[in-house]
């Protein structure tokens, strides 16, 4: 976790990060052995293989189960608990890394044996393979949890063994490259729109590199289990009708039913059918809504925000749009669109495709519209594991809203429409209340389950023409750009999330009790818990600041997973090389840069223009995380028990990331009080370390000597 701060990073970092940081802390400060250039390069490599597997991990297993789709931190939490279980096994005489590979293969067998998929959106019904009936959630989800955290376990102690060879901050450092290189190849086959088979094949190679030959009949069983890993993603990777985007599986299939249409799912649910015009004109007529209420004549330039395979786009067109900008954030729906939909408007020279985050677009764009629509956005995948937000959730706030607004011509017309609850319906047509001034036209349609089909349209300037419906409902509060949740009925933490992070928190004290040993040595780390828990926050606010500043996407996400790391590397290399001030002095500063970051709204961000607007973020964002890194890198070097103090590390990162969610009562912006408030007393209950006295006597720690 010595991150200076905390274990856990994001989705991608914290996964990371749990490795980087963990290794800090969970290795005695002496060196146990000279270790030269083989040693280094090994733990580059397994540092790279840790993060790998882990990001890998997280979106592979939320693409087959669907009880997953909004809880990829229930992985991610799994990752960081068995890499910390690694760890606390540093020493120990039994050898994990070398059963990895079977444990990954049990994983992968399990997730591609017992799906669950959903046969239709609102139905209640789970489909597993062969159309059996899934596996209960009390089942399928704890044994995801235990496979995962056996890999990651196995993974971290190899990590560990191999971190202990080296000074601590050297250590560090090596294993922040690895991870620097992880995020790399991760990033980059989420270019290539990589099917998991490559990430497999990655992961089996370096696998094989790493694994100790001896015994020779382990070494014999764990290339077998690699060989059944790669088959087994090989054969998914070849279903004829998927395609991996770099947020979903994507699976396309032409229903018998209905000729010329394309069936899509993302991650196992519903997601859209390209269908062609005629067929939506007769039984989805609500794509057809908003026109009523707009001069056809004077249609020229039209806006569609979440344009899929293209049915919003086939309408605009058939409406008589002169130009459409046709916005989707996932490249592989507009190749579908382009190829399969009926009607091929994305083949027609007046709609221009653009691959891009809807509100990023927004900030870019100076073009004005006659007509904005928000086409049932709706992504089933959430920004990142820790986040809890959609890819669309800041296209969904008040302030986005407004931004919608201020490219609207004057006379021109917003209409959004999807499968909305009630409270959802009335929260958004509210809000488009308050931004207009004026009252939307609610024309509702079929029921879906608890959702009800409606669009909601609103002129620029006066009535809506031509509405027979107009609104009435209750008000209520505004998604914003701090509490960006539009599917929170309240603010607070659903019942769902409270009881699995309760029972996460629950198995990882059982678990680090089990492979630690007693707890009560905890106590004289409790700086290092708070550490570990404020870091955390710290990042997942980094995370979604940058979301809301330059897109929700998988790039955007990539390079502020980046900039974490880079700013840890940066950390470890001043505090190896310069001599620091003291640690209430740095202290000092890490308050001070979060009480900057706390005063600059969001708002005032966001009105600056690109380049700007970056170098800003960067500095509010990083420096924060630059500071708690020095702060780590000089407590480190006081630590008596690693384990132990790896422990209170990793027990308060889970804590951490149990009060991430409080972002759901508070918004994000208060999670900085938060952070300041943990780092504050980490701070106090520290303060044996910063008047020099003589820290803890070490605990015996085992070493490990030789290549493993």
């Amino acid at each position: 976790m010595p991150e200076g701060s905390g274990w856990l990073g994001s989705l991608a970092q914290r996964a990371s990060q749990a490795g980087r940081h963990v290794h800090a802390q969970a290795v005695a400060p002496t060196v146990s052995a000279p270790a030269g250039r083989a040693s280094r390069a090994r733990l580059v490599a397994l540092s790279f293989l840790m993060l790998l597997v882990e990001l890998a991990l997280i979106r592979w297993t939320a693409s087959n189960n669907i009880n997953l789709a909004s809880l990829t931190n229930f992985v991610l939490l799994a990752s960081f608990l068995g890499i910390g279980v690694g760890f606390l096994r540093s020493g120990a005489r039994h050898e994990l890394f070398g059963w990895a590979p079977l444990a990954l293969a049990a994983l992968v067998v399990f997730v591609l044996a017992f799906p669950a998929r959903l046969i239709a959106v609102g139905s209640p019904s789970l489909q597993g393979r062969f159309g059996w009936a899934p596996l209960p959630l009390k089942i399928s989800l704890p044994v995801i949890f235990g496979l995962t955290v056996a890999v990651m376990a196995g993974i971290g102690q190899g990590v560990a063994r191999v971190f202990a060879r080296f000074e601590p901050l050297e250590a560090y450092r090596l294993d922040i490259l690895g991870s620097i290189c992880g995020i790399g190849v991760f990033s980059v086959l989420s270019f290539l729109r990589a099917p998991p088979v490559a990430w497999g094949l990655v992961a089996a190679v370096t696998f094989a590199v790493l694994l100790p030959r001896r015994p020779r009949w382990r070494f014999a069983v764990a290339l077998c289990a690699l060989g059944g890993v790669v088959v087994g993603l090989a054969s998914e990777s070849a279903a004829p009708n998927d395609r991996w985007s770099p947020y979903y599986k994507v699976t396309a299939e032409h229903p018998p039913n209905a000729p010329g249409a394309l069936k899509v799912w993302a991650n196992n649910i519903p997601h859209q059918t390209a269908y062609p015009i005629a067929r939506l004109r007769r039984n989805q007529p609500f794509y057809f809504f908003p026109y009523r209420h707009v001069d056809r004549a004077s249609l020229g330039d039209v806006l569609v925000i979440g344009a899929g395979t293209g049915n919003d786009v086939a309408v605009a067109l058939s409406q008589g749009a002169r130009h459409v900008d046709a916005v989707e954030i996932d490249p592989v729906l507009l190749d579908l669109g382009r190829v399969h939909h009926p009607n091929r408007p994305y083949a027609d020279p007046r709609v221009t495709a653009h691959v891009a985050d809807g509100r990023a677009f927004l900030h870019r764009s100076s073009r004005r519209y006659d007509l904005i629509l928000f086409a049932l956005p709706d992504s089933l995948t959430l920004l990142a594991g820790q986040s809890n937000l959609r890819l669309e959730n800041y296209l969904l706030t008040d302030e986005a809203l407004r931004e919608a607004r201020d490219h609207l011509k004057p006379a021109g017309t917003f209409a959004m429409y999807n499968y909305y609850q009630p409270f959802l319906l009335d929260r958004y047509a509210g809000t488009l209340r308050t931004v207009y001034g004026a009252t939307p036209c609610a024309e509702l349609g079929s029921t879906l389950a608890e959702r009800r089909q409606a669009v909601l349209t609103v002129a620029n300037t006066g009535p809506v023409r031509g509405c027979a419906s107009p609104w009435h409902g209750r008000r209520l509060e505004p998604a914003t750009d701090d509490h960006p949740f539009p599917y929170l009925a309240t603010r607070q933490i659903p019942e769902l999330y409270l009881r699995i992070l309760g029972l996460v928190l629950i198995a990882s004290v059982v678990v680090v009790r089990v492979a630690g040993g007693p707890l009560r040595g905890l106590a004289r780390y409790t700086d290092l818990a708070f550490m570990g828990a404020a870091f955390m926050l710290l990042e997942t606010k980094s995370i979604v600041q940058y979301a809301l500043l330059f897109g929700s996407t998988w790039f955007v996400n990539s390079l502020v997973f980046a900039g974490v790391l880079v700013s840890v590397l940066a950390a470890v290399e001043v505090a190896r090389r310069v001599r620091l001030p003291g640690p209430a002095v740095l202290y000092a500063c890490l308050l001070g840069a979060l009480a900057v970051a706390w005063l600059v709204p969001q708002y005032a961000l966001l009105r600056l223009p690109a380049l700007p607007r970056f170098g800003v973020a960067t500095i509010l964002a990083f420096t924060p995380i630059f500071l708690a890194n020095l702060v780590f890198a000089q407590r480190f070097r006081d630590v008596g028990s690693s384990t132990t103090a790896f422990a209170a590390n990793l027990l308060g990162a889970m804590v951490g990331g149990v009060l991430e969610y409080t972002a759901m009562i508070t918004g994000y912006r208060f999670l900085l009080v938060v952070v300041a408030i943990l780092y504050g007393l980490a701070f106090v209950t520290g303060r044996r370390h910063l008047t020099g006295r003589a820290p803890y006597p070490a605990d015996p720690v085992s070493q490990v000597t030789g290549e493993t």
